[in-house]
């Protein structure tokens, strides 16, 4: 029986896995070690999606794929065209891509309107201006076609901004969308999602609520011990998940790139429109335009002390704000501090009984699923692209390359080196997943800034 699994699974091939081992158990004795290991990181269902992700090779798994069926797979409606300013040419020379679409919420019987950002180079140092970018959107998720809507021509800064017509508007539901510059078809993918009136929301800040720690050479932040559990927790109970960010959009595919390696619940995810003085206030202008605009309502929220002000601005109470954090007296009575840990904290929501089911979603179909857009993973993949937008780290020395063989990894873009690196694949497959590989290292660069 094993035989005709390893032959249907695996074929000739193999997969290594290697456990990894924290710190804090290298004291104890090694023949120790294994039952430790296997007692717990095989009961967490993170490990167990990581692995069947592998063995499944759903290199494209979405939020999109838990009913059974596969999405289609996208090819441009449209062929590449020259581009129509001379100039275009010679500015996207050597340069990548940096494309985003925000997240859209809206409302059934409201305006559809998608906007998004064509941009080349690190830091967005080329500008897509006066250039042909399709609109599709897959209409009938998870299987549906993707169906062309539209072209539009970016403006000066390289924006676009598309209202869906009355006649082809869509139903409530979740729908991929996928921008497409059609002189060299780079593309950017998002979500807009059409929800009822008086949706409940549970919102969560990236940087107070999820890294524990963040590493100024540029390594992945490390993700507060059961940081996923909790968000599952909300999002289980039928609520609309939305993170906010005072990071600039330039960074979405970095960020979102992140949430998908840890498998982060799927939510809304606002980013600030480029660099702005005070981040903050940009935070609570969005939640209150979701209150406001689009009849939501907030349930819960969490994150760092400099968080609870936005909060507070949207009159949540404070028995509804819970702080990462060490507590202080001033505080104290503004919110609820995470003391002891998110699995705590998930055992009084649960004790308690102060985390009731979502109101009002009779109508509302979320899906249950982690981010996972192909583009996603596909930019964890693309090392080129990474090398050439973040600044190369240097390789570890040798003297810890027997306890992290995946650290020795030279950051060279040559291609002997990528033939290094893909014999040794096998052998660092599980320690990615804790996000210890190079590309994690090198996509979360700038995800490690304040």
């Amino acid at each position: 029986l094993v035989g005709d699994f390893a032959a249907k699974w695996w074929g000739t091939k193999r997969i290594d896995y290697a456990l990894y081992c924290p710190d804090a158990l290298t004291a104890f004795p090694t023949v120790a070690l294994p039952h430790l290991f296997h007692a717990s990181y095989w009961e967490s269902t993170d490990v167990v999606s990581f692995l069947l992700r592998q063995v499944m090779r759903h290199e494209n798994s979405s939020v999109l794929e838990l009913d059974g069926k596969e999405v289609s797979v996208f090819t441009p409606s449209k062929p590449r065209e020259k581009w129509l300013r001379k100039r275009t040419h010679v500015k996207l020379r050597n340069v990548t891509a940096n494309h985003r679409i925000n997240d859209t919420i809206a409302n059934e019987d409201g305006p559809q309107t998608l906007t998004g950002r064509f941009m080349y180079g690190p830091l967005d140092m080329v500008t897509l201006t006066g250039e042909k970018v399709d609109i599709h959107i897959m209409t009938q998720p998870p299987s549906g076609e993707w169906v062309y809507f539209d072209t539009e021509i970016s403006n000066s800064s390289g924006r676009i901004s598309y209202v869906i017509p009355e006649n082809r508007r869509l139903g409530i539901g979740v729908y991929p969308v996928k921008m497409v510059v059609r002189g060299d078809h780079t593309y950017a993918d998002s979500y807009i999602t059409v929800l009822p009136k008086g949706t409940e929301f549970v919102v969560f800040s990236i940087d107070g609520s999820f890294a524990a720690s963040v590493s100024i050479m540029g390594s992945d932040p490390k993700v507060r011990a059961g940081a996923v559990d909790v968000v599952r927790h909300w999002q289980d109970l039928g609520y609309l998940i939305i993170y906010v960010t005072g990071r600039p959009d330039m960074q979405k595919q970095r960020v979102v790139a992140w949430l998908a390696q840890h498998n982060f619940p799927h939510g809304i995810v606002s980013f600030c429109d480029g660099l702005v003085h005070d981040p903050l206030r940009h935070k609570a202008n969005f939640l209150k335009s979701l209150i406001t605009d689009l009849h939501m309502r907030i349930h819960a929220a969490y994150g760092s002390t400099k968080d609870i002000s936005v909060y507070s601005s949207i009159s949540l109470p404070p028995t509804h704000i819970y702080i990462v954090g060490r507590p202080t007296k001033k505080l104290q009575s503004q919110c609820q501090f995470i003391t002891e840990g998110y699995a705590a904290h998930l055992a009084q929501l649960e004790y308690n009984h102060r985390s009731r089911p979502a109101k009002n979603t009779t109508r509302m179909a979320l899906r249950k699923g982690s981010f996972g857009l192909p583009s996603q993973t596909e930019f964890l993949r693309k090392r080129n692209h990474l090398l050439r937008t973040i600044s190369s780290q240097p390789s570890a020395t040798s003297g810890s390359a027997g306890h992290r063989p995946e650290r020795t990894q030279s950051q060279s873009d040559s291609d002997k080196e990528r033939d290094r690196e893909r014999s040794q694949r096998s052998m660092s497959i599980a320690t990615g997943c804790w996000g210890r590989s190079a590309a994690s290292r090198l996509e979360s660069g700038l995800l490690g800034q304040k």
